[in-house]
Order: C-alpha cells, then structure tokens, then sequence
C-alpha cells in the first residue's frame, strides 16, 4: 500500500488538474462510500469521467477498452488509502475491482459497451458468484455493475444490487 498510494496519487493529480477540485472528488466520494449513497456515487463517477479532456482520446482508441475507465476509479479510490484487490480472483473467474471499506464489500465489474447498456456487468457478477468467496465475513456486500460507452466516454449503466 506504502507504494500504490503515492502511484496511484500521482496519476489522479495527472488526470485532475485542479488539486482543490481532486480533493473536493476524494472527500466526496469518501462520504458517499461511508453513507452507501449509491445514486450519488453514480453521479459523482459521471463527472469524474465527464472531466476528462476529449483531446486524450483523440488518435488512439483507448475509450474501447475497460482497463481506460478501471484505472480512473481505481486512482481515486487508492488515492483514498483503501484496501483494494484488482482482477480479484475466485474458483468462478476475476471480478474487476473489490474494495473492502468500513465493513462493507463492494464489488465492481465494469464493461465497455457499443451503445445502449447491456446490463452484462451486473449479469457477470450474479452469475459468476463473485461475493461467494466473501460470505464468511459477515459483511454486507455490495454488487456495482458499471458500463461504459465507447463513443459517449462515459457511464451508461450503473446497478448496484446486494449479495
């Protein structure tokens, strides 16, 4: 964590220009995760994307791929010194990003999709019984299906549903 921290701090004082308004987004997600205010975390990633410049997608097609919109969310969350497991593994595959927080779980998986949600993230963790391997815990946890558009460069579906 000692490492990952200043990494993934560096990145999101990368990605947002405007340290006051980096840790405005920092401290807001925080309460939002601390509350399980899942509308307003929705609306609070929207902007995260929204602020990114349409000029670092111009001449490459890195909006077409998950690991481009997993890592914005995985800087602020790190950059919050949360306990995070990437590509979390189970006997049943990997989902996407697992944070364990102020005893709670949340689960995300997150899919790039060509227009209209396809609601596949939410279908992938229900399916493939990612919170299985958390149930011992006796946790509440929570399933965050995540979709991204391709040529909107932004959220499409948000779901959260408990496990």
């Amino acid at each position: 964590m000692s490492i990952r921290q200043p990494i993934s701090g560096s990145w999101l004082r990368y990605l947002v220009k405007d340290a006051t308004r980096q840790m405005a987004n920092s401290v807001q997600l925080y309460r939002l995760l601390e509350a399980n205010d899942f509308a307003s975390l929705e609306t609070l990633f929207h902007a995260f994307f929204a602020s990114i410049p349409y000029e670092w997608y111009t001449n490459n097609d890195i909006a077409k791929f998950e690991g481009d919109y997993a890592s914005v969310l995985y800087s602020y969350f790190a950059g919050l010194g949360l306990n995070i497991t990437v590509e979390d593994s189970s006997s049943h595959g990997r989902v996407d990003m697992a944070v364990h927080f102020n005893d709670n779980i949340y689960l995300f998986e997150f899919k790039v999709v060509e227009l209209a949600s396809e609601r596949a993230a939410m279908a992938q963790l229900q399916e493939k019984g990612y919170a299985d391997k958390y149930r011992g815990l006796d946790q509440p946890i929570h399933l965050i299906g995540v979709e991204f558009n391709k040529d909107t460069r932004n959220i499409t579906a948000f779901e959260v549903a408990g496990a």
